[in-house]
């Protein structure tokens, strides 16, 4: 797995990460959410850079310019519900992006700290012959993601994938470079060394889907 680490070098990404992250400025869930937005756009950025281009004529008013544009047909999608401010700012960039959605959240059958990921709801047009951008605002134990991935394989054939996350644990990254393909980029705005008892991230930011959208019973 390729692994693309923005906050490695200063940017104005860190201004987004530092108010997310900050437990005063991160209780306004607007903000919250349009800073995920934003840090969704640069990393849709970055992710464009390695994307395939061609070289195309385009008639201005005033004659032929001929600019080089991206040729991948890509599908967005996010695991539900915490992933949504994520993958606007993506489809803020890759506008004529098609779109899925995927639902996936922690069960814990004992009532305790150990849990199982329960994949229950999954829309998608076909992956074949595109690339695939998976969006998931916080990668702890990376359980999410894998369980996610081995779901869509079931259902649709995957040619090209891009994970894209907002916040990573170093266990969770580790976790998951064992079950992607070795050509699967991860583009990660920031990363954190520690996961608690309960598999949360150290220091983090909290929990993304009730920052995002209020807390669930």
């Amino acid at each position: 797995m390729i692994v693309h680490h923005l906050e490695e070098t200063p940017s104005i990404l860190n201004k987004f990460i530092a108010e997310i992250r900050d437990q005063n400025i991160q209780k306004d869930s607007l903000r919250f959410r349009r800073n995920i937005e934003r840090i969704g756009e640069v990393l849709g950025y970055e992710l464009s850079k390695h994307l395939d281009y061609q070289a195309s004529e385009i008639t201005t008013p005033l004659g032929i310019k001929t600019i080089s544009l991206p040729q991948n047909k890509i599908v967005l999608c996010s695991i539900l519900r915490a992933g949504l401010p994520l993958h606007q700012g993506l489809l803020n960039y890759f506008d004529d992006a098609e779109n899925a959605f995927i639902s996936a959240y922690r069960h814990h059958p004992n009532n305790d700290a150990e849990f199982e990921i329960v994949v229950e709801y999954f829309a998608a047009p076909s992956l074949e012959n595109k690339t695939l951008i998976l969006a998931d605002p916080m990668l702890a134990t990376g359980k999410s993601l894998v369980e996610v991935y081995e779901a869509i394989k079931k259902q649709r054939t995957v040619t090209e994938i891009h994970l894209v996350a907002v916040l990573g644990a170093t266990e969770g990254i580790d976790y998951i470079k064992n079950h992607f393909p070795e050509n699967t980029h991860l583009w990660i705005a920031a990363i954190d060394d520690e996961l608690n008892e309960k598999g949360y991230i150290i220091p983090g930011l909290g929990d993304a889907g009730d920052l995002a959208f209020g807390e669930k019973l």
